[in-house]
């Protein structure tokens, strides 16, 4: 650790100049009576507040690889007893706080996420019902236009896209809180509209099939960068530790639904084998669409009467960036493009190899089932059982990713490289030995292929391609950063809904392996690494980019473990880092933020917006008092 000593500034103009260069004059606060002076160390006033235990700070990041590990487990083993001690407690008290806490926090935090992967996945898997009930529209094309069935899949990947675009823009200048209400508004109108489609021919129906899917694609696609920042901007999960969304337990969606639409075809059809009638496939689907609908409708009800937002965060970064509150950051956006054009690049790419694996994955999914159990051809229970198993497999993947997830050893970035790496070489080995593994004195490989490549589909890019395009941009525009990356990833789910329809399942897989190598390739060039980065750290090195001297930041957000291989090596960004600086200047932002905070006091009167500055900048009790005395001893 350092040894330069912190104490007070040598004038009130020095204390409130913050931004002031170190090697211009920033005051190294060196100049109170040596009695005050301190050493910068556990015991020093500030150490909490200059190096909180939660972050990756200089302390554990500068150490080397040994200590380093070493310093990692004790943090990870603290804070695990910690947890545990807290659910202990509440269990004690009442023993199913433990379990209301969680869904309070995750199930209807992320409740959209489950409506979105409920209906989506629900899509998926009548169409096996569909085709079986109706070939001569689903399968035949006698009766309906082929480019009307495969428009089904198309307008709803299109209508995502462009919720996902337009309301990440809309979250970044109108509110976080109108791009959720407007979300869970628009879903529940596209859900009623499939559970009420109808057509005087079956091509008619699908045509009203198909445009229901793009209204109900229009508020999913907000889902994204909605969830994603309203999450990370959250009271309750500030710090980097907790930022666990509901999209990492959304396997929970995939079994509900699998399970619910066999459990309706059992009631409807009276068994889940062959021959399925019309009026059993009817009820099937449209109460399946109407439960979801009936959800949808109280998630906007929650999200507009009772749940809390954030929304002090994005006004305080509009007001410090001198924007209207009401309007929309133009030049951070542009900024974004010029100075973090890497990490867009990174978010959107990956994110569109990611969803090219998976979506790929689930097309010929049935390829795999078929070959793994000749019966599934024609029987849809047996399809829609064996993908509830695929679905438990991929729930073993995003418990562990939660598990993982936040460890500083493994964390994001390398669990995207190793999910798309797997992958990569899974799929390739299907390509190479495809007809080896087609055949019955092969089909456990093929089985164990099946299962771990969704496995490390789970417990990889898609859990951490959404978190990861939500945490490296800054606040003012990340919703809009956010919706264009998750826009990217379903171009990526579009490319295999076209191409897979004019190759054989052999040529898909040669297809396929290497977009898997290509997303471990973008992923270890242009993904930092932001796990245990605390995203406050984020926003002081954004506040030195928007005012034009980034070189100006000496802090952790451009430690190497925090920047990208092109932005150390090629950027060389990492050279500004210099921990005893930082320390320096943080110290001063925090004194200008005790001498604001003292003047309003004084003063006597707050307004809403400086009392939400107050509110989300974290001044502790001993920093308050340490400024404090400094001034009374300065003053004598």
């Amino acid at each position: 650790m350092s040894s330069g000593p912190l104490s007070a500034p040598s004038s009130p103009a020095d204390a409130l100049a913050p931004h002031q260069n170190v090697q211009q004059g920033l005051p190294e606060l060196r100049e109170l009576p040596p009695a005050t002076t301190l050493k910068f160390h556990r015991e020093h006033p500030l150490f909490d507040d200059l190096a909180p235990e939660e972050g990756y700070n200089h302390e554990g990041a500068d150490l080397p690889a040994s200590a380093r590990r070493k310093w990692v487990n004790v943090q990870s083993n603290t804070e695990t007893k910690r947890e545990l001690a807290v659910v202990w407690e509440m269990f004690k008290a009442d023993p199913l706080s433990p379990l209301t806490a969680y869904c309070r926090r995750y199930v209807i935090g992320g409740f959209g996420l489950f409506t979105e992967g409920y209906t989506l996945f629900s899509i998926g898997n009548l169409t096996a019902l569909f085709s079986a009930v109706w070939p001569a529209c689903w399968s035949k094309f006698t009766e309906c236009n082929s480019n009307w069935v495969a428009a089904v899949t198309y307008l709803q990947i299109i209508g995502i896209i462009f919720g996902q675009i337009i309301v990440g823009i809309e979250g970044d200048w109108i509110g976080r809180k109108f791009g959720l209400v407007q979300d869970a508004l628009v879903m529940t109108l596209g859900l009623v509209m499939l559970t009420a489609s109808w057509g005087t021919t079956l091509n008619g129906w699908v045509i009203c099939y198909a445009w229901s899917q793009f209204v109900y694609g229009l508020g999913v696609g907000g889902e994204y960068p909605m969830t994603s920042t309203t999450a990370l901007e959250s009271k309750r999960i500030l710090h980097e530790n907790a930022q666990k969304d509901d999209k990492l337990h959304r396997g929970r969606n995939v079994l509900f639904n699998q399970a619910l639409l066999i459990i309706l075809l059992l009631i409807f059809h009276g068994s889940g084998n062959p021959p399925y009638g019309a009026t059993s496939a009817q009820w099937t689907f449209r109460v399946s669409f109407g439960i979801m609908a009936l959800m949808t409708l109280w998630l906007a009800y929650y999200r507009y009467y009772k749940k809390v937002y954030q929304s002090s965060l994005l006004k305080r970064a509009k007001r410090h960036h001198h924007v209207n509150v009401s309007g929309y950051d133009v030049r951070s956006l542009k900024l974004v493009v010029s100075h973090f054009w890497g990490r867009l690049v990174g978010t959107c790419l990956g994110w569109c190899f990611n969803d090219f694996l998976f979506y790929g994955n689930k097309l010929f999914a049935s390829t795999f089932i078929k070959i793994i159990d000749p019966a599934a051809a024609s029987n849809v229970t047996t399809v829609w059982l064996w993908n509830l198993l695929n679905v438990g497999v991929e729930m073993v993947g995003y418990y562990l990713a939660a598990l993982l997830i936040d460890y500083k050893f493994y964390g994001r970035k390398r669990m995207q490289i190793v999910g798309f790496l797997a992958d990569g070489i899974l799929f390739l080995i299907c390509a190479i030995w495809f007809d080896q593994l087609e055949s019955h004195a092969h089909i456990k490989g093929f089985q164990t292929i099946f299962f771990l490549s969704s496995f490390f589909q789970q417990f990889g890019p898609n859990c951490t391609t959404f978190l990861l395009a939500a945490e490296v941009f800054p606040i003012s525009v990340r919703a809009t950063a956010h919706g264009l990356s998750a826009a990217s990833g379903k171009l990526g789910a579009l490319m295999p809904a076209i191409i897979y329809n004019y190759v054989p399942s052999r040529t898909r897989f040669w297809i396929v392996c290497w977009f898997g190598f290509a997303g471990w390739l973008v992923t270890w060039v242009f993904i930092p690494d932001t796990t245990g980065l605390d995203l406050r750290e984020q926003e002081r090195y954004w506040d030195c980019v928007r005012e034009g001297r980034a070189g100006d930041y000496h802090g952790i957000a451009v430690h190497p473990r925090h920047i990208s291989v092109w932005e150390r090596y090629i950027l060389k960004r990492h050279r500004a880092y210099d921990p005893e600086l930082d320390r320096q200047q943080r110290a001063n932002e925090l004194r200008t933020l005790w001498e604001q905070q003292k003047l309003l006091v004084k003063e006597g009167g707050r307004t809403e917006d400086e009392l939400d500055y107050e509110d989300e900048t974290v001044l502790s009790s001993k920093a308050s008092s340490f400024f404090a005395n400094q001034q009374a001893e300065a003053e004598e």
